[in-house]
């Protein structure tokens, strides 16, 4: 049986068949030295059903000057003993990110030496079971035992992806360590499970992405097995930066007899369950999802290359290393190092830069290879830990936002996952409208019931409610009405059609698709009116202007998710008739003006082939356009410039050698797919927009709060300096 206690500092107890009791704690060793260890103050279930129970264990270390948030996820599971434990380790403090750099070694940052969790109790451990991975014979000896991982084991271990506060690489050795009696070996790369017992009692202890998360240590000792999950053997202490967190998953088993040697390994690679394609299809959670069938062989073999053969993501990351704790999951952007003057081994983080977590989902329910699966789960657990800022007590544009991609062009230096590194000698960075993805993360909740991802997609929503609260900035005493900073693009004064406005539109989508909660759905509309009309004169918006103006189309992209969200509702409301007769505006002024990038290169400062990738959004504007148009004709004329932009995509693209690069890929992942299902969706057009258009109230220019703010204090200040002359006037005459 098993006990949770909250108030005390064990995680659980389990109490056997022999009154014996073993605990599970979570010991922590700050950066002086000095030991503590979490007390855990509440527990919920999350789960508690037939064939699972998991429990939400929440806990803190440290005062309220440096704390630590702990929260651990626990699952037992019917018909076996064993259990696993999901824990997070949350640094709750704001970076300070002086002078606008976002590094390592900020004074918000928490250091310390070691994290474990221990189990502890029951009868001394004598045999010793090691398994360094499945395919290795396993050791058997006595303890104490210790396998620690100090690195990737890769050819790159020491790449200067992994330098620490002081700029420095501080890893000693490639690979892992094997240290017990009589025994001291070492390799590569390590997934290890450790056996141990001793009479009435057995156990076995692993952690999930052993290697890939280095550094990392298992250790049987005494009465104790120790899962190292922030080990003290590494050569320098562990930071985590104010905002950010990590989870690891350990697996724990016990038996009362001789249990087998690799016991929890379903826990450390878990099984995929894969419906087949056609279901996935068939729920139209995901509209535009159709199997994967032969189609156009050039956007098929530019998809697959992702997960197989020498340009997959995989083999890509070895290049600088994208492993340890921080970076594992992340995408290296190689793209970044092709006018970079460091060359091929630029150190660039990609931060799920156009969704590739989603690109990943939808190529899964496509095709239903699991390689899909696994870039998707080590993507949305990298970017829920690392690449969110996981604080409320930063600026409201920044609290709960997602951190750019690494500065382009530049080596990221000690600014890890947090865009703008000080070796690129441009301040600013932190989170933005302009990088706000979490749709990836929605269907990964989907697909996993992961209560986690549920959590990011909502705070990434409240970041975006956040951003505009004008209560929540130094201007309130001025003027307290929106900032903004939620539909600005490329600079603060553009409220108009942009990759800002779509971006936040999406989030707050999403948020109201996973809650329900109305604010979501109602702050989207809002934004909607605020960026676009019916009646603009598309013409003069310069969306031509292809360096500054290029992301309206991913506002039109994110106008079209919402019309298929207010289809799926039923609601043909003058909101959808507003939004839609938007949409058909500007897809018609695109099929009279627009062009493929490359048909003018001259334009581009950069003419790469991520812009023959980005002409893919075209296609997908206009497929919305055709499901969302009353008249057949339209919607026929659409889907015919929806053909020619996804021709012209793949023409141009397949004119580089560079397409195989990170950032063109990930936009066909999630660009380009609806069009294999264009001549089968059946029409969604739920109003007559000719005969809402009189109904819609006149466009009105929006002026952000700063704005109004600096006018305000211009008259006061105006009104002061009038007022001081008329006094001194006055007393000059009393005088």
């Amino acid at each position: 049986s098993y006990a949770v206690r909250p108030g005390s500092a064990e995680l659980f107890a389990l109490v056997n068949g022999h009154s014996e009791t073993q605990t599970v704690r979570l010991e922590f060793i700050d950066q002086n030295g000095a030991d503590g260890h979490a007390r855990f103050s509440d527990a919920t279930f999350e789960v508690k059903g037939p064939l699972r129970t998991t429990m939400r264990v929440g806990g803190t270390i440290g005062s309220a000057r440096s704390p630590v948030n702990v929260v651990a996820r626990v699952s037992w599971f019917a018909g076996c003993a064993d259990v696993r434990i999901e824990l997070t380790l949350h640094n709750p403090l704001r970076a300070h990110h002086e002078g606008g750099f976002w590094e390592l070694g900020d004074p918000g940052s928490l250091l310390f030496r070691d994290a474990s969790l221990i189990v502890e109790g029951g009868q001394e451990h004598h045999l010793v079971t090691i398994s360094e991975n499945s395919e290795q014979a396993a050791l058997t000896t006595s303890a104490p035992v210790v396998v620690h991982q100090e690195s990737s084991g890769g050819e790159e271990w020491q790449s200067r992806i992994h330098v620490n506060r002081l700029g420095e690489v501080p890893l000693r050795f490639r690979g892992y360590t094997v240290r017990a009696p009589g025994i001291e070996r070492r390799g590569d790369r390590a997934t290890p499970v450790l056996t141990s017992g001793a009479g009435r009692g057995y156990a076995a202890l692993g952690i999930r992405d052993f290697w890939q998360n280095f550094p990392k240590t298992l250790e049987v000792s005494g009465r104790s097995l120790r899962a190292g999950l922030f080990p003290h053997e590494s050569a320098d202490i562990h930071e985590l930066q104010g905002g950010e967190q990590k989870t690891h998953t350990v697996g724990l088993s016990w038996a009362a007899g001789a249990i087998s040697v690799r016991s929890v390994d379903w826990i450390l690679r878990p099984a995929v369950a894969v419906a087949s394609q056609t279901l996935y299809a068939e729920a139209s959670a995901i509209p535009y999802v159709s199997p994967s069938a032969p189609g156009d062989p050039r956007y098929e073999t530019l998809v697959h290359s992702v997960i197989d053969g020498s340009e997959s993501f995989a083999q890509r990351r070895e290049r600088i290393d994208e492993y340890g704790w921080r970076h594992f999951g992340d995408i290296y952007a190689d793209h970044e190092a092709a006018f970079a003057s460091t060359g091929s081994s630029t150190v660039s983080h990609y931060n799920n830069q156009y969704d590739a977590v989603n690109g990943f989902a939808i190529q899964f329910m496509r095709s239903g290879d699991t390689r899909w699966w696994t870039a998707m789960d080590e993507l949305a657990r990298h970017v829920a830990d690392i690449d969110i800022y996981h604080t409320g007590d930063d600026k409201a544009a920044y609290n709960g936002g997602l951190f750019w991609h690494t500065y382009h062009y530049k080596d990221a230096g000690r600014s890890t996952h947090r865009s703008y590194p000080r070796a690129a000698g441009i301040a600013g960075g932190g989170p933005s409208d302009e990088h706000d993805y979490s749709t990836g993360l929605m269907h990964y909740y989907f697909l996993t019931g992961h209560s986690w991802a549920r959590e990011c997609v909502v705070e990434m929503a409240d970041w975006v409610l956040g951003m505009e609260d004008g209560t929540r900035t130094v201007f309130k005493w001025l003027y307290r009405g929106d900032t903004g900073l939620s539909t600005a693009t490329a600079s603060a004064s553009y409220h108009g059609p942009g990759r800002g406005a779509g971006n936040s539109i999406m989030s707050l989508l999403n948020g109201f698709r996973v809650t329900g909660a109305a604010r979501y759905l109602a702050r989207a509309e809002h934004l909607i009116r605020r960026c676009i009309h019916p009646s603009d004169n598309v013409a003069n918006q310069g969306l031509l202007d292809a360096e500054r103006r290029w992301s309206y189309t991913v506002f039109l992209q994110a106008l079209g998710r919402y019309l298929d969200d207010k289809a799926v509702l039923g609601q043909c409301d003058a909101m959808y008739a507003y939004a839609q007769a938007s949409l058909l505006a500007y897809a018609r002024w695109m099929a009279l003006s627009e062009r493929p990038y490359l048909d003018k290169p001259e334009i581009l400062e950069y003419p790469t082939e991520t812009w023959a990738a980005q002409d893919m959004r075209k296609c997908d504007v206009f497929l919305f356009a055709a499901r969302h148009a009353p008249a057949a004709t339209d919607a026929q004329r659409f889907r015919e410039h929806a053909a020619f932009y996804y021709e012209a995509a793949l023409s141009h693209l397949y004119r580089f050698e560079s397409r195989t690069l990170a950032r063109p890929r990930v936009l066909l992942l999630s660009y380009g797919f609806m069009f294999a299902t264009a001549d089968t969706l059946p029409a969604a057009a739920m109003s007559d927009v000719s005969q809402a258009l009189a109904e819609f109230p006149s466009a009105e220019s929006f002026r952000p709060q700063k704005e109004i703010a600096f006018a305000r204090a211009k008259q006061i200040a105006l009104g002061l300096a009038a007022g001081i002359l008329v006094g001194g006037a006055l007393l000059f005459t009393l005088g």
